[in-house]
């Protein structure tokens, strides 16, 4: 009986892991093809040319050592049309106020302001900053963008090629991410992001997240069908767009407005693309209570934004299933699949990494916490059904089943 046992055990298990090496590969390879980092070929004449205006909407609560270096990045940007720059705050009190007010000073021809934006007009209280932030803007292109979030000075320049010209993401892998036909101008384009400063433990746990698995795994995800949702740190997109979704006004309540923004735009027909810059999140320290919070939050609202996925993306963990079945068979095989995969995890992870950061050969100093992050993410992917309570800036509010949120 236990030797029949063992048997099923280890072609389940032996299966499972198997599946799990094969969707790594994959996945490494998805981002191989992905022309990251790349420019446009016009990239040098782009100050000649003549560029759509872009309002930025910059939703801001309180402010940090990295606040004032990540806006006046927005503020120095090389695009050779006019730019509007809308900061909005909640509290006049707030202290991103002051970083703004400094800004502006610093900058007085940018075309720049800080709105004041008290009344609450959904429970998402950026969603409801950026309805207040859009009845100021001027220009047809609405840029919404994270307040954490640096870029470099060309970004404006790449990001709104495809909105303009219908061109998309230079390269030969941008074809795989076009939800329609050849030369339609994109809906929305955002972007890929790294975790720039992961100053502790903690902090390097979750760089592994954002900065091996999460944009590969997206690239995997459109290697099999069009890109049907947006990534928050940036996003750009036009007024009708917006106005065809039904406006801000319409994700009010969600907590995923950057997911539900692209989506809805996407299933009215529009592509969304992937621009090959990559810009930089620069984070408050978090220790290990604050980085579970922030990953619970995070599984729990892709959990009930895409429940499918979600429930069977715990099969592509390379570090659970090979320990998985070495815990219940002591196999010498399990054993050194196991050691096999754990290698193959670390090169795939350090890859990554060094591919987003664009470090050439400088090694990353983090891949090594992989195996940790994808133990830990057996309890955060467990965590996500265990219950529909989140926290997010000290708020705690309950995600119904339809994504939006309530006040606890």
């Amino acid at each position: 009986m236990w030797l029949a046992t063992r048997v099923v055990l280890n072609c389940i298990f032996g299966a499972l892991a198997l599946l799990s090496l094969i969707l790594l590969l994959w996945q490494w390879i998805a981002a191989l093809r992905f022309p990251l980092h790349r420019r446009s070929v016009d990239a040098p004449n782009r100050s000649s040319a003549l560029r759509p205006g872009v309002s930025l909407l910059k939703p801001l609560k309180d402010a940090d050592a990295h606040t004032e270096t990540c806006l006046r990045s927005w503020l120095t940007q090389d695009f050779g049309g006019p730019v509007q720059v809308l900061f909005g705050v909640a509290d006049a009190n707030d202290a991103a106020c002051g970083v703004v007010k400094k800004l502006l000073a610093e900058f007085p021809q940018a075309d720049a302001q800080l709105v004041i934006c008290p009344e609450p007009l959904g429970t998402n209280a950026k969603v409801s900053t950026l309805i207040k932030l859009e009845r100021f803007a001027k220009h047809e292109l609405i840029c919404v963008s994270d307040a954490d979030v640096r870029v470099p000075e060309d970004f404006l320049t790449e990001a709104v090629r495809p909105l303009s010209s219908g061109a998309p993401a230079p390269g030969p892998a941008a074809s795989d991410h076009a939800g329609s036909e050849a030369g339609a101008p994109a809906a929305l384009v955002n972007c890929f992001y790294r975790m720039a400063n992961p100053t502790s433990p903690a902090m390097q746990c979750e760089a592994v997240a954002i900065n091996a698995d999460f944009w590969s795994q997206v690239l995997q995800s459109c290697s099999l069908k069009p890109m049907a949702f947006a990534l928050g740190a940036v996003m750009l997109t036009r007024r009708t767009e917006l106005a065809g979704i039904g406006g801000f006004t319409a994700i009010k309540d969600c907590l995923a407005d950057d997911y539900q923004l692209g989506n809805r735009i996407a299933k009215r027909g529009g592509r969304i693309e992937i621009c090959p810059v990559v810009v930089e999140c620069w984070d408050a320290p978090m220790g290990w209570a604050a980085v579970w919070r922030h990953q619970l939050r995070w599984a729990r609202t892709v959990r009930v934004c895409q429940p499918a996925p979600y429930f069977f993306s715990i099969l592509g963990n390379p570090t659970f299933w090979p320990a998985l079945w070495v815990a219940t068979t002591f196999e010498p095989l399990a054993l050194a699949f196991l050691g096999a995969m754990l290698a193959a995890r670390l090169v795939v992870t350090a890859d990554l990494q060094r591919r987003l950061a664009n470090s050439g050969k400088n090694p990353t100093t983090d891949f090594w916490l992989a195996p940790v992050k994808d133990l830990m993410q057996v309890a955060v992917w467990a965590g996500a059904f265990a219950g529909s309570t989140i926290e997010w800036r000290g708020r705690r509010m309950k995600l119904r089943p339809d994504g939006t949120l309530s006040n606890v």
